[in-house]
């Protein structure tokens, strides 16, 4: 681990945002959803939501860029056990669909905790999913055609929403709790030792400022 590397991971964890986040509904291209997963890192968004499609979640590697190592990706069941799951934790859910009930999405506050819901490429969010959303937004167009790839929408509205978040001050300091951090810092400096630590059932050891492990080495048990 160079020290460049080892900064440049330091910095990418002081911008993170662990209260925005996407919530993806059965999107069918894995492209779609590996577009997603990239801007979602792109913003600093640590965590995305999917609720499956037939063929599961997946990640198409050329499209995502690799991105997939650096957010997680937690699935759900159904679309309201995902809505709960995240209202519970004080997310406000917006959905991204084309109706009547929707607004231009830059009229929304995106500095509090936030979730963003994208439905199939043809048919937006479902009905499951807006009757648990707590607004709807959509984007203007100027042109014949009614929508954008679901990919590129979401970038849109991501980056008005990192565009808000930087004008407010929320870039650029810790905003991770010490423990996530703790974790996800030794994850993402140390692979190898998080393969060894989660195939031995071992906790991880404590690193220094420089991203070095304090002590001795962690050993399989037995």
């Amino acid at each position: 681990m160079t020290e460049k590397r080892r900064r440049r991971i330091d910095t990418v964890l002081a911008n993170r945002q662990p209260d925005l986040t996407v919530l993806a509904e059965r999107l069918h291209k894995p492209r779609n959803f590996s577009a997603i997963v990239r801007t979602c890192d792109a913003v600093g968004i640590n965590e995305v939501h999917a609720v499956p499609g037939d063929t599961g979640v997946s990640i198409h590697w050329k499209t995502s860029q690799g991105a997939e190592k650096w957010v997680r990706v937690r699935p759900h069941g159904s679309m309201p056990a995902a809505c709960s799951y995240l209202r519970d934790r004080g997310f406000q859910l917006v959905a991204a669909h084309l109706d009547e009930h929707a607004s231009d999405y830059r009229e929304v506050d995106y500095t509090v905790p936030t979730a963003l819901l994208f439905g199939t490429e043809l048919f937006g969010v479902s009905a499951a999913g807006l009757e648990q959303s707590d607004r709807q937004v959509c984007i203007p167009m100027k042109g014949m055609t009614q929508s954008l790839n679901v990919s590129v929408a979401c970038a849109i509205v991501l980056y008005e929403a990192m565009r808000q978040r930087d004008a407010a001050g929320l870039y650029g300091r810790r905003r991770l709790n010490d423990e996530q951090l703790a974790a996800q810092r030794f994850e993402w400096l140390h692979p190898a030792l998080t393969r060894f630590c989660r195939e031995r059932g071992l906790g991880y050891p404590e690193l220094d400022a420089e991203g070095n492990v304090i002590g001795e080495l962690p050993r399989g048990r037995g």
